[in-house]
């Protein structure tokens, strides 16, 4: 019979940040635990608050399926002796499997026949197993920090002060150190924190919302969301939020009750990146403004309990972010008395790097590739481009970016335009720090597209330089964000620059720290950045062979690389791709170690090779005038007219012949043809059903 399985394990609270994760891995875990011990279920789901974690799992089969289980044993030829009896290698094997002779059977093989004994193994009670997985699933969830508490060896996120094991009616004995299981749950800290009994999942959501407790991440968001939203059109506005926030603040409340606050008109004079970034990532508020965009002096908040009056609370709000924003206005005011440029020489103090310099230095690296770049894409803006670089980093040292140090670039931009720089470079100020993050904004001008490709190569090739690429999971530099900034920069603007331009130019800058020889910091950088784009481009929907044939034959150009990979994606449809993919791997397969073709027109004997030297010239302009206009498409679809030529070729002659010299010719073809493959992809890479 079916039971549904409830468990929560009630604990101090948990960082927000912690549970979005916390709740997949426990889905996954439980899935993969559930199936390894072939115990059949209809649904799983995982639900959580500040306080505690909980899983659901609807129809819980009530016990183990059976195993059924084939062992070989001895061949059937020694399964007799010279008299008609049993060998002792076949009792030997019945005896291993708990069977007699008798009831072992004879199966057909590759190799023969042979003695097999199958059985049943009974499922076993799913009570019975429930407190060993309920156990491990605890120990097992991921956390960013984990801590242990008291004298105990179990570590958690938080301390566990309960826990509640439900399978239908009965309690599953689960004990984490001197935590007992039950059937109970707890209610709001302070609300309603006396424990209560349930009967089973919908009770258990009844009673907790009885208590004051939501526990659906979905249905707080709900409520976060439309509280919020009316609270801001009673004032005339509409909440400025992003995903972000909703998700954090619906992780920090079990009860979300919405307040709105106000603030003094005075603080909208100062920048309204600054305003919001007090109110989003300090106190985790939504500003609210008008239709326009423009700020509005009020903020709504998200208490986590029901106060007697909540106008109260609501005031303690105002204190509070009136302190915020008071400290906002005096740095904004007092960073306003320093021109941006004049802070250029307080970087020389300032250390990038130990091991890369001050970060004065690391301005004048990038200040140096930006203008090459520039003139290779257009010389018109290379100063406007020299402008931006000099000042892209002046910010670092006002009072404001030490305060919020996510307002970089947002408030140079800002200091830029009160300081009368052109708009184009105080928006490319803001823009060099494009993308912050995966699938986020990029730089819609020249100049910050420019500057930031020079600054974040920089920072690739210097810290590859000295010997610090990011390891395993760890990337303290966040160079793998940096990588696909560049990438999809370029990618967006198009501009003809290859990775091995960038990259020599840079490590040009950074020849006096290099820790490595230059060739091996390009080759590892090179690595670095294919690695990148793969995974973004398979994420994407491309299939992983098709990303690792094209950029096995190398990635300069990142914009024609993607060219060649869509090509080929669309070339997996022509019913020729998989019989053109063999012929080149037959290709591919015969010239290991083979170097420096040379090819002798005399030597060939056999009219199929004859002909194919003959297709191939003629098929070799058109691909090449295909690849030379960015035609991958045309340059695939003459590429598999090879197919039947090659194809006769390998049926009409031996590669291989006696005859060095005949020999020799026949791979010197053959690597011709293989060199035109690889100027689009190595087909050895593609995976196919020959």
């Amino acid at each position: 019979m079916n039971k549904e399985l409830l468990f929560e394990i009630g604990t101090e609270e948990i960082p927000a940040a912690f549970l979005p994760r916390a709740i997949s891995d426990m889905e996954e875990i439980i899935k993969k635990s559930l199936q390894e011990k072939r115990i059949p279920f209809a649904g799983v789901r995982a639900l959580a608050t500040p306080r505690r974690l909980v899983l659901h799992i609807a129809e819980l089969a009530d016990k183990q399926e059976d195993q059924s289980v084939e062992k070989i044993g001895p061949a059937k030829k020694a399964a007799l002796d010279e008299k008609g009896n049993p060998s002792k290698a076949a009792l030997g094997f019945a005896r291993g499997q708990g069977l007699e002779f008798s009831q072992l059977e004879t199966i057909q093989t590759d190799k023969g026949e042979y003695l097999a004994a199958r059985k049943t193994i009974k499922g076993e009670a799913t009570l019975a197993i429930l407190p060993d997985t309920l156990t491990k699933l605890v120990t097992a969830i991921s956390f960013r920090k984990s801590m242990r508490w008291a004298n105990y060896e179990t570590r958690f996120a938080r301390p566990i002060h309960w826990l509640l094991a439900l399978y239908g009616k009965d309690i599953v004995p689960v004990k984490l150190e001197t935590v007992q299981s039950s059937d109970c749950s707890r209610g709001h800290r302070f609300l309603s924190p006396a424990p209560f009994a349930v009967a089973d999942f919908t009770d258990y959501l009844g009673k907790l919302r009885d208590n004051f407790v939501i526990v659906d991440p979905a249905e707080r968001k709900k409520l976060i969301l439309a509280g919020a939203r009316s609270a801001a059109a009673a004032v005339g506005g509409k909440i400025f939020y992003n995903e972000d926030l909703l998700d954090n603040i619906t992780f920090i409340v079990e009860y979300p009750v919405v307040i709105r606050g106000g603030f003094d008109k005075e603080f909208l004079r100062v920048p309204k990146e600054v305003l919001t970034t007090t109110m989003i990532s300090h106190q985790k508020y939504f500003p609210v403004i008008d239709d326009a965009g423009s700020l509005l002096p009020y903020f709504i908040a998200v208490s986590n309990t029901q106060a007697r009056d909540m106008d109260v609370v609501a005031r303690g709000n105002e204190k509070v972010l009136q302190a915020r924003l008071a400290d906002a206005q005096f740095f904004f005011a007092e960073d306003c008395k320093v021109p941006l440029e004049k802070r250029l020489e307080a970087l020389k103090k300032v250390i990038f790097h130990r091991l890369l310099g001050t970060s004065y230095e690391k301005v004048m690296r990038f200040r140096g590739l930006a203008r090459i770049i520039a003139d290779k894409i257009n010389p018109a803006i290379k100063a406007s481009v020299d402008r931006v670089a000099l000042l892209a980093k002046a910010d670092l040292e006002t009072q404001m970016v030490g305060e919020f140090s996510e307002l970089q670039g947002v408030m140079g931009s800002q200091y830029a335009l009160l300081a009368g720089e052109n708009p184009v470079i105080a928006r490319a100020i803001y823009e060099h720090y494009l993308p912050t993050a995966a699938g986020g904004e990029l730089p819609q001008t020249d100049e910050g597209a420019i500057v930031g490709i020079a600054d974040k190569i920089d920072s690739i090739a210097g810290f590859f330089g000295v010997g610090l690429p990011p390891s395993g999971t760890a990337d303290p530099y966040a160079l793998r964000r940096q990588a696909l900034g560049v990438i999809n920069i370029l990618l967006d603007k198009r501009y003809p620059l290859t990775l091995d331009f960038l990259i020599d130019e840079s490590l040009n800058g950074l020849a006096s720290v290099l820790k490595k020889s230059v060739p091996e910091i390009k080759k590892d950088v090179l690595e670095f950045f294919a690695g990148r784009f793969a995974n973004q481009l398979i994420a994407q929907g491309y299939a992983y062979d098709t990303v690792e044939a094209v950029l096995a034959t190398g990635l300069s150009d990142v914009v024609l690389s993607l060219e060649k990979i869509k090509a080929l994606q669309a070339f997996r449809e022509n019913p020729e791709f998989e019989p053109v993919s063999i012929a080149f791997k037959r290709v591919d397969n015969i010239l290991k170690d083979f170097g420096n073709p040379r090819i002798d027109p005399t030597l060939f004997i056999a009219d199929v090779e004859k002909n194919l030297s003959d297709s191939f010239g003629i098929i070799k302009k058109a691909v090449e005038e295909g690849i030379a206009g960015n035609d991958y498409n045309l340059a695939l679809k003459e590429l598999a007219r090879l197919r039947p030529p090659v194809d006769a070729f390998f049926d009409g002659v031996m590669v291989m012949d006696k005859n060095e010299k005949i020999k020799f010719n026949r791979l010197s073809l053959l690597a011709e043809i293989s060199a035109l493959f690889h100027k689009i992809a190595d087909f050895s890479k593609i995976v196919t059903a020959g």
